[in-house]
């Protein structure tokens, strides 16, 4: 039994041993003795119509019938489906790649293995989202999936007898129709995840071995290393058994084309998540490189300012009375001399002054 089915059945349990099934049962088995006296009174209305009369009896008796035994009937139809599923795939797939994963991650990285991030920088973060990929994407989608499995069940079980007695007087109607395309819908997940378990069994992408020994996964992703191998395998596993609801509901009802659009829409959806979180990894990099050499060479030009003969000096504040827009020198408090001859532009006379303005 595989694990989803091992958690409805505690569920089933649950309900079987609790005061809400009966309750259920009870308003169904009226709403039952209720149609069937209604259905007396027709058939004596219409002249005494035996025939009518005997039809109704029998419809009536099978349903009180299906009632008082419904949670034995429901067992055996779920039973059905679980034991085609098992003869599928005798092998549950996705608890053993769990169990793998963590036996792995336990044995070479360690507890310690999570703080990589604080002494190895960018590649660090890497492995560490690597890890994480590995270690909470699958099983948190394995547990989404077992536990909508359970509720859906859940619902299913609980509302069959109140189908069941107004079954009789409704006939095939809506409401009967929908209840019976979702009672297949839930019992066609078990087949479906055990066909997908068989697929990725003749891959050989149903274990670790397997995926570390050959390189890849199915052919794709030749010449990974062994933890992208296991990112890579559990992001696919986590697609496929998500897409198992979606898959039943349209195989059921007979629209296979569209699943595999639907497949297929899912899939370019999740490559471009892939590809933009990777390019928002690489500019993080970038940034963190560029703000790592950046502040080396700023803090080697910023404490001094260099002058005409080479030499260089911390700046000089500018003199008290001057303008924002002007910076004034002066050698001494000595007048201003003649004007330099234009050959002696660049040198200054004795006791000259030179005045440079410009904006600072």
């Amino acid at each position: 039994m595989f694990y989803f089915q091992s958690m409805f059945q505690q569920v089933y349990n649950g309900i079987t041993g609790s005061t809400v099934l009966p309750a259920v049962q009870q308003v169904a088995e009226a709403i039952l003795l209720l149609a069937a006296l209604f259905a007396v009174y027709e058939a004596y209305a219409k002249g005494g119509d035996a025939r009518a009369l005997a039809l109704a009896g029998v419809r009536y008796l099978i349903m009180g019938l299906l009632i008082s035994q419904y949670p034995n009937v429901f067992k055996n139809v779920n039973n059905a489906f679980a034991s085609v599923a098992q003869a599928i795939a005798p092998t549950d797939v996705w608890t053993n790649f769990r169990d793998q994963v963590q036996s792995y991650l336990s044995a070479n990285t360690g507890d310690g293995a999570w703080w990589n991030w604080i002494v190895g920088g960018v590649a660090g973060t890497f492995s560490l989202i690597l890890q994480a990929v590995a270690v909470i994407v699958f099983p948190i989608s394995y547990a989404i999936f077992s536990f909508f499995y359970s509720m859906y069940g859940a619902v299913l079980y609980v509302c069959g007898p109140l189908v069941l007695g107004l079954y009789p007087a409704l006939g095939v109607g809506q409401l009967a129709r929908t209840y019976m395309v979702n009672l297949l819908v839930w019992n066609a997940w078990g087949v479906i995840y055990a066909i997908i378990s068989q697929l990725l069994t003749i891959m050989s992408a149903n274990s670790l071995a397997n995926i570390f020994t050959a390189q890849n996964i199915g052919g794709a992703f030749q010449g990974a290393s062994q933890m992208l191998l296991i990112s890579l395998a559990s992001i696919l596993l986590s697609i496929m058994i998500l897409l198992i609801p979606f898959l039943a509901r349209r195989i059921v009802s007979g629209d296979v084309g569209s699943t595999m659009f639907a497949v297929a829409g899912i899939a370019a959806t999740a490559v471009r998540m892939a590809v933009a979180g990777w390019a928002g990894m690489q500019n993080v990099a970038a940034g963190a490189m560029r703000e790592g050499g950046g502040g080396e060479s700023g803090g080697a030009s910023a404490g001094t300012v260099g002058t005409a003969d080479g030499s260089s000096r911390p700046p000089t504040p500018p003199a008290e009375g001057v303008g924002s827009g002007a910076m004034v020198a002066s050698s001494d408090a000595a007048p201003a001399g003649p004007a330099a001859p234009a050959g002696n532009a660049g040198g200054l006379g004795a006791g000259g002054a030179v005045v440079v303005s410009g904006a600072v």
